[in-house]
């Protein structure tokens, strides 16, 4: 059997991992600033994490939620205390695709609607809905095209109030990302954040703050939509919450009221998964990860808005994109197989930066010092 090829691949195997750091089959060693996109939040191989996961594996790996699993309630506690949330809800599952995906059931179990906004530029993930609320019709099969959802300008105050103004009681929900990866690094405006919270109270509709690659202390606040001041319905989660154990969720408000069989999942809040997921909230914690993300980010930022060759910079913590001009678009090819550094792209020529959270500043002067001989390239 072969492998079904629908991955541009790499022609690197990797081994070996610790921190920031990979190593290829060769003992080729890079320095690692996208974590497998934005998975990897306290470093490849932390040595708590290693050891929670270890533990528990002892114990018990898995059984099914037709039990009382306590590390569920562990987790929901220390998620609510880190993010702030204390009064949410939490329902846990697999990846970002099936948390979006479920935010979107649950608000339509709430207010018994079809229609979903979502905005140009949007991935939302490649399940049924969830693609459907992804601005790519490439990925789209036909079986997953709908009607019922709404496409509208990012950052357009405006439109957004035109589409209320039109379909508001037929809303049943807004989703956005309040940083779009894929799309570009493109951060929701502090107005327009504000603006979907307000119409979602007054027209009774749902608020989905999409928080699976920008979310988890990445912008150096734990959801990357809080600089608004505002607060979601509900934020989806996965990416960055299990370090590399898949784990998704989503952190539902408490006017959402559950019945028996209303959600559900077969591997979601397993007791791996759960060990994992405290590891990672602990390590944030304990070695002040949002605050290193925030600072070190900012730092980062400002350098790389020196170089005269970049158009421009866009992004907040560690989630940044590096806007290249057309004729530097071999820069991201060159820092991996010259420089052998790890990054990110968004199309067509944004170099996107999703190091983990303890980033140190020596590894960032590291990239400032490779990516100015990249642009010399």
């Amino acid at each position: 059997m072969n492998l079904f090829d629908v991955y541009p691949l790499n022609d690197i195997e990797i081994v070996k991992a610790a921190g920031s750091n990979v190593w290829d089959a060769n003992g080729q060693e890079y320095l690692d600033l996208y974590g497998g996109h934005a998975v990897i939040s306290i470093g490849h191989t932390n040595p708590h994490y290693v050891g929670r996961l270890t533990d528990q594996l002892s114990k018990v790996g898995f059984y099914s939620n037709s039990i009382k699993i306590p590390l569920q309630v562990q987790l929901a506690e220390k998620l609510g205390q880190v993010s702030g949330k204390t009064d949410y809800q939490l329902f846990l599952c697999n990846s970002g695709a099936e948390a979006n995906e479920n935010a979107l059931k649950l608000a339509s179990f709430y207010n018994n609607r079809k229609k979903v906004i979502a905005f140009k530029g949007a991935f939302h993930g490649r399940t049924s809905l969830a693609v459907s609320a992804t601005d790519n019709p490439k990925i789209i099969a036909p079986v997953n095209e709908t009607d019922n959802v709404v496409f509208l300008p990012f950052n357009d105050v405006a439109a957004l109030a035109q589409a209320f103004e039109d379909h508001g009681e037929e809303i049943s929900s807004v989703i956005i990302e309040g940083i779009q990866g894929v799309g570009g690094i493109k951060e929701a405006s502090v107005e327009f954040l504000k603006s979907i919270r307000s119409f979602c109270d007054q027209y009774d509709a749902v608020f989905i703050a999409d928080s699976v690659q920008c979310g988890y202390g990445r912008t150096g606040l734990f959801y990357s939509h809080d600089y608004a001041g505002v607060s979601a319905d509900i934020y989806t989660m996965a990416k960055g919450m299990g370090n590399g154990f898949p784990i998704g969720g989503i952190s539902i408000a408490p006017k959402f009221v559950p019945w028996h069989g209303m959600l559900g999942t077969t591997f979601g809040g397993n007791h791996l998964a759960c060990a994992a997921a405290l590891a990672v909230l602990e390590v944030m914690e304990q070695d002040q990860l949002m605050k290193n993300a925030a600072d070190l980010g900012a730092y980062l930022i400002s350098e790389i808005k020196k170089f005269p060759e970049v158009k421009e910079v866009r992004g907040r913590g560690l989630m940044i994109g590096i806007d290249l001009p057309a004729e530097l678009s071999g820069v991201k090819k060159n820092l991996l197989f010259k420089h052998h550094i790890f990054t990110g792209e968004a199309k067509p020529n944004v170099i996107r930066l999703l190091p983990a959270l303890n980033l140190t500043k020596a590894h960032a002067d590291q990239f400032l010092e490779k990516f100015s001989l990249a642009l010399k390239d």
